[in-house]
């Protein structure tokens, strides 16, 4: 069963790695719409996930890392 302060840990880890991503992306000087074409992926799912709104799938952070050019630590720890 989740508690409140499970999912206030999820939706703070969340916001925590979208943070990280929007980061990475534009020290790259990269716009969510650029990230969004070289990933291809939809731009209002890129901005959800940099939100913390949207849980991430594992092969779209995948695809996220390869063209930032970062490593799963620098974006998770």
């Amino acid at each position: 069963m989740l508690s409140i302060g499970n999912i206030m840990c999820r939706m703070s880890s969340l916001e925590k790695i979208g943070k990280r991503i929007a980061a990475c992306r534009k020290q790259r000087k990269l716009t969510q719409e650029d990230l969004a074409g070289l990933t291809e992926m939809d731009r209002s799912y890129l901005s959800e996930v940099e939100n913390g709104h949207k849980n991430i799938s594992v092969l779209a952070l995948l695809k996220i890392l390869k063209v930032l050019k970062v490593s799963a630590a620098e974006i998770l720890d």
